[in-house]
């Protein structure tokens, strides 16, 4: 019930007073010295210094990781929720490992320091558009990559990948000498870690003829293989008519109602 009203209060601020609202940009999630260079390991905070207790969204950028940078969505700003955007090193500089190993780091990062930007650790999300999305997923269900960083993933509120690859990323692929086209599955396949006691597991994707290299048919292999191994609380929305770069604008709409909803059914 805590948690309802902080939110609901939090939905109050930022329609009476949405200038409250503030963006920190380029902090570090990643001690000096570490192996990250080149700035990719830092990340935007929007937050709103006059509260406290609100749901926290980490936002995981897309672009094949290969491209892409960091940035907060505008449809999420000043929405009631700390939403942190953290950067992550790409390919050909780092390998997908190091890819999925920045994102624990953020993660882990945010769960220290929610508290001390308005955040609630106990209510955060963890989402991202495509390679973004494949980010959310290997750390939201392989536990081992945030027990690294003394965070279980099981801590994760929630996860919400927006057509995400759940097969072993099409860059690993293509490093070994494989096409988009030839599927693999691996220990850096969300689909290899299906497990019943995952956290609530959103999936949205964009028309099963628009998406990119059959990413709906995909993700609904995923959500069949979680339903049959009994997770309670995964959910598959295709959104009809957009394509795999433009799903995420009204994607984050269905983000804010599961939010919503997750919280309101764990109190």
């Amino acid at each position: 019930m805590k948690k309802i009203l902080l939110f609901c209060l939090s939905v109050i601020v930022c329609l009476c007073g949405t200038a409250q609202f503030r963006t920190d940009v380029a902090m570090p999630y990643r001690a000096a010295g570490s192996m990250c260079s080149g700035g990719r390991c830092v990340l935007d905070i929007h937050y709103n210094p006059d509260t406290a207790g609100l749901p926290v969204v980490v936002w995981f950028h897309g672009g094949g990781l290969t491209g892409g940078d960091r940035f907060v969505p505008q449809e999420l700003k000043n929405s009631g929720y700390v939403v942190v955007a953290p950067g992550y090193r790409l390919l050909p500089d780092a390998t997908v490992a190091d890819c999925i190993d920045d994102a624990a780091a953020a993660v882990a990062w945010v769960f220290a320091h929610a508290s001390e930007y308005g955040g609630d650790p106990s209510a955060v999300f963890v989402a991202g558009h495509s390679a973004g999305g494949y980010l959310a997923s290997m750390i939201g269900l392989d536990r081992s990559w945030l027990r690294k960083y003394g965070v279980e993933a099981d801590s994760i509120a929630g996860i919400i990948p927006y057509s995400g690859q759940v097969i072993t990323h099409f860059a690993l692929r293509r490093s070994r000498g494989m096409s988009e086209l030839q599927p693999s599955v691996d220990e850096f396949a969300p689909l290899y870690h299906v497990r019943k006691d995952a956290p609530p597991y959103i999936i949205i994707t964009g028309d099963s003829e628009m998406e990119l290299f059959g990413r709906y048919e995909e993700n609904a292999y995923m959500w069949r293989m979680m339903k049959l191994v009994g997770h309670p609380d995964v959910r598959l929305y295709k959104l009809d008519g957009y394509n795999h770069g433009d799903m995420a604008r009204p994607a984050h709409h269905i983000l804010k109602a599961q939010i919503a909803r997750i919280l309101h059914s764990g109190n």
